[in-house]
């Protein structure tokens, strides 16, 4: 699914995810994680099986943790779609404007509204443990930039696939101490 644009909700891993999500399970392995969330996007699921194999819990799937939605052109390979992607995202983290979208897809205020509801959800359904969360690379970026008042120096160094890190809500606010490459 390289170069493809949207959400692609239907898309399974790749041989190189697969991989990454095994790296990740390892990796959390030791972790005492009481509860593994998803985006119901099937790589996501997958993704998040791995886990399942290490912790012997089930996947909780929740439709805010999807991907940014591009509407109609869900999926494309169009190179000019993918760019106006690459701008309607710059456009929210540089700019700071969510009211852009690409065609008929989502603002950036419709993301960081659903995946800080999702968060909110989970935050709230396990105080004081360790959840794993199988999510995206937009929004999840989009929405822990803002939470987590990172703002636009995270432009340019979007979270990794199947990378765990650290989140932490603290009562009153979202923290990221580990963001990649940001000082």
């Amino acid at each position: 699914m390289t170069g493809t644009a949207g959400a692609v909700p239907a898309a399974p891993l790749t041989a190189r995810g697969r991989r990454q999500a095994l790296d990740a399970a390892h990796k959390l392995a030791a972790e005492p994680i009481s509860r593994i969330y998803s985006s119901t996007a099937l790589r996501a699921r997958q993704t998040a099986q791995f886990l399942t194999a290490t912790h012997g819990l089930d996947i909780t799937a929740m439709p805010d943790l999807v991907e940014v939605g591009i509407g109609t052109h869900e999926g494309t390979r169009d190179p000019a779609i993918r760019a106006r992607t690459a701008d309607v995202l710059r456009a929210w983290m540089i700019e700071r404007d969510l009211g852009q979208c690409v065609a008929d897809g989502e603002t950036g205020h419709q993301v960081l509204a659903r995946m800080t509801t999702a968060l909110q959800k989970i935050a709230s359904a396990h105080p004081g443990e360790t959840v794993a969360v199988v999510g995206h690379v937009a929004s999840p970026t989009v929405a822990l930039a803002r939470l987590c008042s990172l703002g636009s120096r995270v432009w340019g160094t979007p979270l990794p696939h199947a990378w765990p890190f650290p989140v932490e809500w603290d009562g009153q606010a979202w923290h990221y101490p580990t963001w990649p490459a940001v000082g």
